[in-house]
C-alpha cells in the first residue's frame, strides 16, 4: 500500500529504501567508465577519503567478482565483495555489493554514465533491501557522505587522468 501511495506522488516504490548520488565530472564518459572496469584504475581512487583498497580477485564481466579489502584510516580493514550483474558499456554498471557472496544484507546499485556536454553525469542509485538497512548505513556508515567522497576521489583521477592525456 505505501508502495502505491508513493509511485503515485511519482516517488519509486524503493524511495524509503535508496540512496543517490550524483556527480559531474569534467572528464569523457568513456574515461569515467574505464575507471570502473580495470582494477589498476578502481585500486587508485575507490573509497571515500582515506581509505585504500587491496584487490583480492577481479573480474569485469557480468557475473564477474571483485573481491577487495578497504582499509580505513582508522586501520580498520572491512571485507567487500561485488558481482557485476549488468555491463552496458559506456552507459552502464549494475552491481550487488555486500561483505561477502553469501551476505543476506547485500545491496544493489545502478551507475550510469551519461554525457553533459563534454563533462560526464554519473549517478550512483543504491536500493538496501530494507529500510533499516539503508538508514543504519546512512546513520552507522555514513553511506551519502560516503557516497559523495567516492565520486569525488573519481573525479580527482579521471580528471587528472584526462589532463595528463591532453598535455602527452
Amino acid at each position: 500500500m505505501a508502495a502505491a501511495r508513493q509511485e503515485a506522488r511519482g516517488e519509486p516504490a524503493t524511495a524509503d529504501r535508496e540512496i543517490v548520488v550524483s556527480r559531474v565530472i569534467d572528464a569523457p564518459r568513456e574515461l569515467v567508465f574505464e575507471a570502473f572496469t580495470e582494477v589498476r584504475h578502481l585500486s587508485r581512487w575507490w573509497g571515500p577519503e582515506g581509505f585504500t583498497t587491496t584487490t583480492r580477485s577481479f573480474e569485469f564481466r557480468e557475473g564477474g567478482e571483485w573481491v577487495f579489502v578497504l582499509h580505513g584510516p582508522d586501520g580498520t580493514d572491512y571485507s567487500e565483495w561485488i558481482r557485476w550483474l549488468r555491463i552496458v558499456p559506456p552507459e552502464r554498471i549494475e552491481l550487488l555489493h555486500g561483505e561477502s557472496r553469501d551476505d543476506p544484507n547485500a545491496f544493489e546499485s545502478v551507475l550510469t554514465f551519461a554525457p553533459d556536454g563534454t563533462a560526464t553525469r554519473i549517478v550512483m542509485r543504491t536500493v538496501f533491501p530494507t529500510k533499516e538497512l539503508r538508514d543504519e548505513a546512512v546513520e552507522k556508515y555514513h553511506a551519502i557522505e560516503g557516497g559523495r567522497q567516492t565520486l569525488g576521489s573519481l573525479a580527482d583521477y579521471v580528471t587528472d587522468l584526462a589532463r595528463k592525456g591532453a598535455e602527452g
